[in-house]
């Protein structure tokens, strides 16, 4: 099995079965999902320009034959990736396909991994491709987007269609609300779309970050000074709206106690937002604070996301600094893979900026100018021994099944690579073994 980021669809189109069949199982055994067809005419119905795999055609079929089948394709979409399996026979005809555009050929008989290879190398042109297509897309669609904080929710991993769905069930549900994610995860973008989507969205949204607030003054600002000159405290300019407290783990005790009894009398639906469940927070206060808790996930649990979340990022920034919006590159797009994003959303923001600025690592080129090979390869690498900790849990067993890797090997990578596993252990595993 190889990693889920390498794995991909594939079309196969040969009227051998047997050859089919055997095709079909290599592929699938090493992860892959294997759409099979025994003529080009089902095949070429089956396409369209939004197909994200690859296609494996026999050159010499009856019917419609591979070149027939090959033309078809290249005039649905010039960049799909056609490999092409060929007789020893047809070796000349299978160059000629070469130079008007094919990915690549194979020859019978012929080596499993050679293919398996070249299927890998073409799904990764393919995702550029699209990539790239859904870049330009967004771009040409941008526009001022006044509901950007929606951004915090965007993605199609499980865990933020499972996200999108309680908060949508939520509805004008007028019920306090804890945000429970790492610094970086848009909590603020969280809070103001569910302000927005409650029956209080004609009232004020007022944000408070607890911890930019000194000790001493947390009081006076949340509950404003006495007398009627003095200032209206974040309570009193939330009334009938939505008070958002962020670091809300970082009020005083004393402050703690006030903000309960406050919130006894007034009109003003909290959501609080911390790192983690406050512990610091009085028990009573955690409990009226957390009517609803939901959690939003790291990018680094999340990464089928970041690519697509970099583009709308990079989308925005090119219309806000008055820039060209670069292509992605294949460099660009490996780092946006394999690094953790431990900034989360917010330094993915900052790195989609550079990027269409040009400057600084973030650069067009950046990822490949002035880097080895070897060095762009280990930093690929590593970005999958963490994908693989992290779907695992951390629990060696699995990552070597999941990598195909000994016990030792795998040691070594992750030592040449700085990666400790136990990070990536899930709360309640067993220890780790031993290399």
């Amino acid at each position: 099995m190889i990693p889920a980021h390498t794995a991909g669809t594939v079309l196969l189109v040969d009227d051998d079965e047997a050859l089919a069949t055997a095709i079909a199982a290599s592929l699938e055994l090493a992860g892959h999902r294997v759409i099979a067809h025994r003529d080009a005419g089902t095949a070429l119905a089956a396409l369209d320009r939004r197909f994200a795999g690859v296609i494996i055609s026999d050159l010499r079929m009856p019917g419609l034959d591979g070149w027939q089948f090959f033309a078809a394709v290249q005039r649905l979409d010039p960049d799909l990736p056609v490999i092409f399996i060929t007789g020893h026979g047809d070796i000349d005809a299978a160059v000629a396909a070469l130079k008007a555009g094919a990915y690549d050929f194979v020859a019978k008989p012929f080596d499993p991994e050679r293919l398996l290879a070249s299927v890998a190398r073409a799904l990764e042109k393919r995702r550029l491709v699209l990539d790239n297509r859904r870049l330009a897309a967004i771009a040409a669609n941008a526009a001022p987007d006044p509901l950007a904080h929606l951004l915090a929710l965007a993605g199609d991993d499980p865990a933020m269609l499972a996200l999108r769905d309680r908060l949508g069930q939520l509805g004008d549900a007028d019920i306090n609300l804890l945000i429970l994610a790492e610094p970086g995860c848009g909590r603020d973008r969280v809070a103001r779309a569910v302000h927005d989507r409650s029956r209080r969205r004609a009232r004020a949204f007022v944000a408070c970050n607890i911890a930019a607030i000194p000790p001493d003054l947390q009081a006076a600002e949340l509950f404003g000074q006495p007398g009627p000159r003095g200032p209206r405290g974040r309570l009193a300019q939330a009334d009938q709206g939505s008070l958002f407290l962020d670091r809300v783990d970082a009020l005083t005790p004393p402050v703690q106690l006030r903000l309960l009894a406050a919130l006894e009398a007034a009109d003003v639906r909290v959501i609080a937002a911390a790192d983690a469940l406050p512990a610091a927070l009085h028990p009573e206060l955690l409990i009226r604070l957390g009517g609803v808790q939901i959690s939003i996930p790291p990018l680094r649990q999340r990464r089928d996301d970041v690519v697509m979340l970099f583009g709308q990022l990079a989308a925005q920034a090119a219309q806000r600094l008055g820039q060209a919006l670069p292509p992605i590159s294949a460099g660009v797009r490996a780092h946006l893979i394999a690094h953790d994003w431990p900034g989360n959303l917010a330094e993915l923001d900052n790195h989609a900026q550079r990027f269409v600025l040009g400057v600084g690592e973030a650069g067009p080129a950046a990822d490949e100018a002035g880097t080895s090979l070897a060095e762009r390869l280990a930093r690929v690498e590593a970005g999958l021994l963490r994908e693989a900790l992290e779907r695992h849990g951390g629990r060696i067993e699995a990552v070597m099944a999941g990598l195909a890797l000994p016990r030792k090997t795998l040691y070594d990578k992750l030592a040449r690579h700085g990666i400790d596993p136990r990070r990536y252990r899930v709360q309640g595993s067993n220890k780790l073994p031993s290399p």
